[in-house]
């Protein structure tokens, strides 16, 4: 009997942690395959672990850092506000502490992300990084309504702005902060396949626009247009409004389980390639986490014993993990060619 004639599957959950693989799919020649071969690489479970937990390292790590940056750039603003006592600057740096504490959410969720999947949540406690995420996207969300908020009323009763330099300086301040924290966190999001310390930099990056305002509201005042401060104030608040269309995507994708369309093509021509597959159908992917996961069925001949069924399962299996950026998991169904489309049908019932 053919292997998976009767819909039993095949994955072992490889927590390899590829960022990019192995390099399979993606250069060829014999240099590469020598080193491959020569390479010491295995697929058990205490390597899968590690690479995870070294993922969950990184995203604490990065947290952490970014975290001390925010904390010093508010310092140092709340030093100019005692000196300059400008209320625009004290609101822009009571901003940037409770922004540093948006690491605390993202930190909790990748500590629960290390957690072993339990009877009860047996896919782990990946969730948890999205709804962190979810937190994220709120915060900028009500960062959008507050600068929005302060403009407008500026607009309506202005306010005299003193010490025009030194509260230019302390923006200036806050903006680099915030930029430099902002593209370390999506930097290393986008490594770790991570959505919501991706939308936490932008985040930080919305925080560095309310800064470059001060900045360009004292500017426009120094130069006699007192109405700057506010008007650009409403501009940053735009802006804000682009980065939170950009943040709620990369969240509300996951959450959804977007995947992108040339990681699901790649999938598919991969496994297609493996020698014996006569067809991929099903394929489904999704993200937990900053993990992806992935189940397909593959047509095979139907006069394929179980044993060789099993193994060329396994050859799919191994194929995708190495050639799929950030992929842990494999759950490869075979089929026979000849009755796949009544096996098929029968599925169809059931849903």
């Amino acid at each position: 009997m053919p292997h998976e004639q009767h819909g039993h599957g095949h994955g072992h959950g490889h927590d390899y942690g590829h960022d990019y693989g192995h390099g399979h799919g993606r250069r060829s020649g014999w240099w590469h395959r020598l080193r491959h071969l020569l390479t010491p690489h295995s697929h058990d479970s205490a390597d899968r672990v590690d690479a995870s937990l070294e993922t969950s390292r990184k995203g604490l790590r990065t947290l952490a850092l970014s975290f001390g940056v925010l904390l010093v750039t508010a310092l140092a603003q709340l030093a100019v506000v005692v000196l300059s006592g400008s209320v625009a600057l004290l609101g822009d740096t009571i901003h940037n502490f409770a922004d540093a504490l948006t690491a605390v959410p993202l930190w909790i969720a990748f500590l629960l992300g290390r957690r072993a999947a339990t009877r009860r949540f047996t896919y782990g406690f990946g969730r948890a990084e999205d709804l962190a995420g979810l937190v994220v996207v709120l915060l900028i969300a009500a960062s959008a309504a507050l600068a929005g908020y302060e403009a407008m009323w500026r607009l309506i009763r202005p306010e005299l702005v003193e010490h025009l330099p030194v509260v230019a300086a302390a923006g200036v301040i806050g903006f680099l902060g915030n930029e430099l924290v902002a593209r370390y966190r999506i930097r290393v999001g986008r490594e770790i396949g991570s959505a919501a310390l991706v939308a936490d930099g932008l985040h930080a990056r919305t925080d560095g626009f309310t800064s470059l305002a001060v900045v360009l509201g004292a500017l426009g005042v120094g130069l006699g247009f007192p109405a700057a401060d506010p008007i650009i104030g409403l501009l940053i608040t735009v802006a804000i409004c682009f980065v939170l269309r950009d943040a709620a995507r990369e969240v509300f994708g996951r959450l959804m389980d977007a995947v992108d369309p040339a990681t699901v093509g790649l999938a598919e021509r991969t496994a297609a390639e493996v020698a014996g597959v006569a067809k991929v159908d099903q394929l489904r992917m999704r993200w937990i986490g900053h993990k992806l996961h992935a189940e397909l069925a593959v047509a095979v001949d139907p006069e394929l014993p179980v044993g060789a069924a099993h193994e060329l399962a396994h050859e799919v299996e191994h194929a995708l993990l190495h050639a799929v950026p950030r992929l842990v998991s494999a759950v490869v169904h075979t089929e026979p060619w000849a009755g796949a489309g009544e096996a098929h049908e029968r599925r169809e019932h059931h849903r």
